[in-house]
């Protein structure tokens, strides 16, 4: 890492050679076009992030990770490190004072045009002198783009005790000579934008800082996924009697079961950012685009379904004008809708974009059809937390308790399960072969988010508590374990809408924490009521609903996996993963003939369910046939 005096000067000379006969470019796009077009992140966020430290002392680490932060969110990033850009760009310059001076001077410069094209440059050197610093910022102040100083302050016996290189042994031993550090003085920087200390730290929380002071700066929104914990629309309890009291005051509407379940979802944060029921824009944005925007206009959030209160005719001639509305369940008033907008509710254009057809004979399409002509949204205070005092409330945990949970379980990865059906072994060997998928890739501590839906569903589908004592029966056999296995509620109605509805499972899981999601065969779909209209007779294709859900907007930081189609294969008598090539020894068991042999007493092939839990499934629909 050492030259002689006459190479150092040869490259000096070449390094001031400056050419006298360019003009610069003007671009045809401005700033302010690249910002709206570039990336999912709307705006100009184009900045210089310059990490400067002693070698080892986690500047690269840093910049990875913030760098991979940032694309996951849809912000063009990159990062420049010193030994990438000195295999490279830089690789004819050495260590002399004049060749790091032309180093930082040629990555300010690059940094420079990454910044003016919309993108944050991320910088690691080591970059030990000040004035060399300082060059760089006043090439992006020159040039009008925001440039921040991150000093990675890890003492030297923290960095020389990590040497991955091994070349403090190699400085101390003499074999390299101006070593930052060892041989040559490190100028620490006086007024950095940022001082992070990784010793004692681990990457992802040192990382947190830079994306604070970023979020500060305005570089930028926070979101979602940034916060520790979700906004709930439940008052405070310091409110509450003058909220209820407030309630008894104002004009009222009663809302259904299935309404009230809705107002749950939103409570809780299911559906986080709606702060109430859909006011025209947001229900527009979500029919046509499956997303709304977020509050600063940032990013777009999925949003693939509307939730939404509907009102007669009567109720809004009634209402309109009015500034508060009280929301009464069964007669007891449940929630406030502030500054309530009334608009038509066109059920055909609604029905159609989400569900792809209007048939009457979809049980929820039919609810739809029998609501309120006209729809209102509005901000809502929800005067306490929804109980629904069945025996089973201990299971619904809100999108808040299960971050706290995973947390709580040293959770580094979540991947959820979308079920309204029944455990079959072949269901517990997709859960399986996930977690062993994650622990291959290296994550020490997989849970399973095992998630029934828990709102209104079909006449024909099993019920609610039959659905947890059978999946109760799977975890106290040990199909699953218990160890890294979260049981609980989504509460949220089923609305059988295929591509549509399986983008809102996914979305309400990745508020509550969950980066990985289990997407299967015919998610959310069921015949078509009209069994001629389609050769298969499904109201939608069965891969559709996981095609999609790949390419949805707004779930950036969750991973979708591919359910794999598992069968009983009835050489060894149990569920596994079907080869087309042996077709002839699976067996497909379907919800049909499983139904038929529980209301008939048999059983289905060892191995299909764990025997408890079929027990408990057989013993529903046999009291079914008794009725």
């Amino acid at each position: 890492m050492s030259e002689t005096p006459e190479t150092s000067k040869k490259r000096q000379k070449t390094c001031l050679q400056v050419a006298t006969n360019v003009t610069e470019q003007k671009h045809h796009v401005t700033r302010e076009i690249r910002g709206k077009n570039l990336g999912l992140c709307r705006g100009f966020r184009g900045c210089t992030v310059w990490l400067t430290g002693l070698s080892g002392a986690g500047k690269t680490s840093i910049a990875f990770e913030l760098e991979a932060y940032l694309v996951s969110r849809g912000i063009p990033a990159y990062g420049l490190d010193g030994d990438n850009i000195r295999t490279g760009l830089n690789k004819n310059l050495g260590f002399t004072p004049a060749d790091r001076e032309e180093n930082i001077r040629r990555v300010g410069e690059v940094a420079k045009l990454f910044a003016d094209s919309g993108v944050v440059a991320i910088c690691s050197f080591v970059s030990p002198f000040a004035d060399d610093r300082e060059m760089a910022r006043k090439i992006h102040k020159d040039a009008d783009l925001k440039f921040y100083e991150i000093f990675v302050d890890t003492p030297l016996n923290v960095c020389e005790s990590r040497d991955v290189k091994g070349l403090y042994k190699k400085a101390r031993e003499g074999v390299i000579k101006g070593f930052t550090g060892i041989t040559q003085e490190y100028e620490k920087p006086e007024k950095p934008e940022l001082i992070v200390n990784t010793d004692g730290f681990t990457i992802k929380e040192s990382t947190q800082k830079v994306i604070a002071l970023l979020e500060e700066e305005g570089i930028i929104p926070k979101t979602l996924r940034d916060v520790e914990k979700l906004p709930e629309l439940y008052v405070q309890d310091s409110v509450k009697e003058a909220i209820i009291n407030e309630a008894k005051s104002l004009p009222s509407v009663p809302i259904t079961q299935v309404e009230l379940q809705w107002l749950q979802v939103l409570a809780e944060g299911w559906a986080y950012p709606l702060k109430g029921f859909m006011r025209e824009d947001e229900y527009l944005q979500t029919l046509h685009f499956n997303s709304i925007l977020t509050e600063e206009g940032a990013f777009r959030e999925n949003q693939s379904v509307p939730i939404v209160l509907s009102v007669s005719t009567e109720n809004k001639e009634k209402l309109d004008g009015v500034s508060a509305i009280t929301l009464n369940y069964e007669g007891k008033p449940v929630a406030i809708l502030r500054k309530p907008e009334f608009f038509y509710h066109r059920k055909e254009e609604r029905l159609s974009r989400q569900f792809g057809t209007s048939h009457p004979n979809q049980p929820y399409i039919k609810m739809v059809m029998e609501s309120g002509d006209w729809l209102v949204g509005g901000d809502l205070d929800v005067i306490e937390r929804i109980r629904w005092n069945d025996g089973l409330d201990q299971y619904r945990l809100t999108p808040n308790e299960l971050r706290e949970k995973f947390t709580e379980m040293k959770a580094d990865a979540v991947f959820a399960f979308q079920l309204r059906n029944p455990i079959h072994n072949g269901h517990a060997l997709l859960m399986q072969d996930t977690k062993r998928q994650l622990l291959e890739r290296g994550f020490k501590k997989p849970v399973l988010l095992l998630h029934p839906l828990g709102g209104w569903t079909k006449d024909d589908d099993v019920p609610l508590p039959v659905r947890m004592a059978q999946h109760q029966a799977v975890l106290d056999s040990g199909v699953l374990s218990r160890d890294d296995t979260v049981l609980a509620i989504f509460p949220s109605p089923m609305m059988y809408a295929g591509p549509t509805e399986v983008q809102w499972h996914a979305k309400a899981r990745m508020n509550a924490g969950a980066n990985f999601y289990i997407v299967g065969r015919d998610p959310a779909g069921m015949p078509h009521p009209d069994k001629e209209m389609y050769p298969d007779g499904n109201l939608y294709d069965a891969t559709h609903g996981a095609r999609v859900l790949k390419m949805a907007q707004g779930l950036d930081s969750m991973e979708i996996l591919p359910f794999r189609v598992a069968a009983y294969d009835k050489s060894v008598s149990r569920m596994a993963f079907f080869e087309p090539k042996r077709k002839e020894e699976f067996e497909f068991i379907s919800g049909t003939k499983m139904r038929t042999l529980a209301k008939t007493g048999a059983n289905p092939p060892d191995g299909f369910m764990e025997p408890k839990a079929w027990k408990i499934l057989a013993e529903y629909y046999q009291s079914l046939s008794k009725q």
